[in-house]
């Protein structure tokens, strides 16, 4: 059994890899040695593994060892409140936590007065970081957690250029990533020049110089030197832990990860006045006497607002439905981007066309191969086929009322559900896509759940396996609006 070498403060029970990678980085920071091995440190752990945990685990044992006072955390906007929900499910030490949000005058504010003898953990994203440099400098964080640092492995974008400014004042540096090389083993540099520039130097071109030939149309096109590869290598494993689901084996064989989104202030708007509409059509109808509340119209009433949390709002014509919404849409480009980035495919599953139009335009612009099945789709066999053999097919779109049966997506391990219908059936049938003979991984579940909407109900209902229609009913029957969220404001 992997013992913590010294204590990690965390609520949970780490499994072997997670206290491996505890160990190495408390190593190299110099926690229960004379002196730190390097400043930076980068988990290159899979989706799935447990980067977040064991990152605060890192800060807590740091905090209790009294080496570090504020915390930045910079990552991707769409899972910002990740880290405010983990800390809250795992911080076993004290602390005050801020989600920097609002304008940059509000951002600025907020950072100004995160002081104090507790533990101040700022969390931040990529593209506000760099419009806020000047502060984020002056608020002198301890320790800096670049999250999906692949963000910043082009080196001279804005993010990179200010994480690479505010990384050299900083004591301590954590880059977290599935994999620091995505396909071009030259992205290491500016990941690297954030953690530790000592690693590669500071002069991106001396390092593309020493460790690659520039080849192709106008010598734009680097290649690694074979005689180098060893260095390379070597010296990206000096200050980085690296596992893979695959090397886990205490790891479950299935993991779910809820992914909380935000909508925004308008969707959310439109979202509130639809829940207090369709609980007054229920009242108004039921005192005039001319609505029994059955299953079949509180479920009516839930889609309208199932539609809208994925991004579109429908009406009772059957228009093409309005765009309200690019939450669970951004969320899950950074979902794909990192499992892309880990050499990886996935699966993604959507109850509504709208939604499926919208991600197939999403992965269009960004050049990503997939497969589809969806009502209408003819070629099913093709679609699977390519998926699972062509390397070019990187992502599956399924609809959960048409892709839940008869097909095997084992060559990927990750299935995002965008959105759920309520059938119990269709959700067990799909997860087992990729969770059937022929899976060689661990398989990880996301479920994109709009926050203080019906999503969370939804999902419950069906891991739970309750009757979801039963239970909505019952909330009318003893006076509930069955359409709020419990802790919601969204009203009656």
């Amino acid at each position: 059994m992997v013992k913590p070498k010294i204590s990690m403060p965390i609520k949970a029970i780490p499994y072997a890899h997670q206290v491996e990678a505890f160990n190495f980085v408390c190593d190299k920071f110099g926690l229960g040695r004379d002196s730190p091995i390097s400043t930076g440190t980068a988990l290159l752990m899979e989706m799935g593994t447990g980067k977040t945990i064991t990152t605060i685990a890192v800060i807590g044992a740091l905090a209790e060892a009294r080496a570090i006072n504020k915390v930045l955390i910079v990552a991707p906007l769409s899972i910002v409140g990740v880290w405010q929900e983990e800390f809250a499910k795992f911080a076993e030490f004290s602390y005050e936590l801020t989600v920097l949000s609002g304008s940059s005058s509000k951002k600025a504010e907020k950072l100004k007065q995160m002081q104090g003898r507790k533990l101040q953990v700022a969390v931040i994203n990529y593209e506000s970081a760099w419009r806020l440099e000047k502060e984020l400098l002056g608020w002198n964080a301890d320790i800096i957690v670049a999250d999906e640092g692949h963000k910043i492995k082009t080196h001279n974008i804005s993010a990179a250029k200010t994480m690479h400014k505010l990384g050299a004042k900083a004591k301590y540096k954590m880059l977290l990533t599935g994999t620091i090389i995505t396909n071009k083993a030259i992205d290491v540099f500016s990941q690297y020049k954030f953690i530790n520039p000592a690693v590669f130097g500071n002069s991106f071109y001396i390092f593309r110089n020493r460790y690659f030939d520039m080849t192709g149309y106008g010598n734009y096109t680097p290649v690694l030197k074979q005689n180098m590869e060893k260095e390379l290598s070597g010296k990206i494993h000096s200050i980085a832990f690296r596992t893979t689901k695959a090397q886990c084996l205490d790891l479950p064989i299935t993991t779910d990860i809820v992914r909380t989104v935000e909508l925004e202030p308008s969707a959310m708007k439109i979202y509130k006045d639809l829940v207090k509409d369709s609980y007054a059509q229920l009242v108004t109808g039921t005192k005039a006497g001319t609505l029994v509340v059955t299953a079949t119209n509180v479920l009516t009433r839930l889609l309208r607002l199932s539609q809208l949390t994925g991004g579109f709002v429908g009406d009772d014509e059957g228009n093409t439905p309005q765009k309200i919404s690019s939450a669970k849409r951004n969320a899950l480009e950074d979902i794909i981007e990192t499992v892309l980035n880990e050499g990886k495919k996935v699966v993604v599953i959507a109850r509504f066309v709208a939604e499926i139009k919208a991600i197939e335009k999403m992965l269009v612009k960004k050049q990503v191969g997939y497969s589809l099945i969806m009502g209408g789709v003819k070629d099913r066999d093709l679609q699977v086929l390519q998926f699972q053999n062509d390397p070019n097919v990187q992502v599956f779109i399924g609809q959960i009322a048409t892709a839940g049966l008869g097909i095997t997506l084992t060559s990927a391990s990750t299935m995002v559900f965008y959105s759920l219908d309520y059938s119990m059936s269709n959700f067990e049938q799909t997860k087992a896509r990729i969770h059937r003979v022929g899976q060689k991984e661990n398989c990880t579940y996301i479920y994109l759940i709009a926050k203080d909407t019906v999503d969370s109900k939804v999902l419950l209902a069906l891991q739970d396996k309750a009757d979801l229609a039963k239970m909505l009913v019952d909330d009318y029957k003893n006076g509930a609006n069955p359409f709020q969220v419990k802790g919601s404001q969204d009203g009656k």
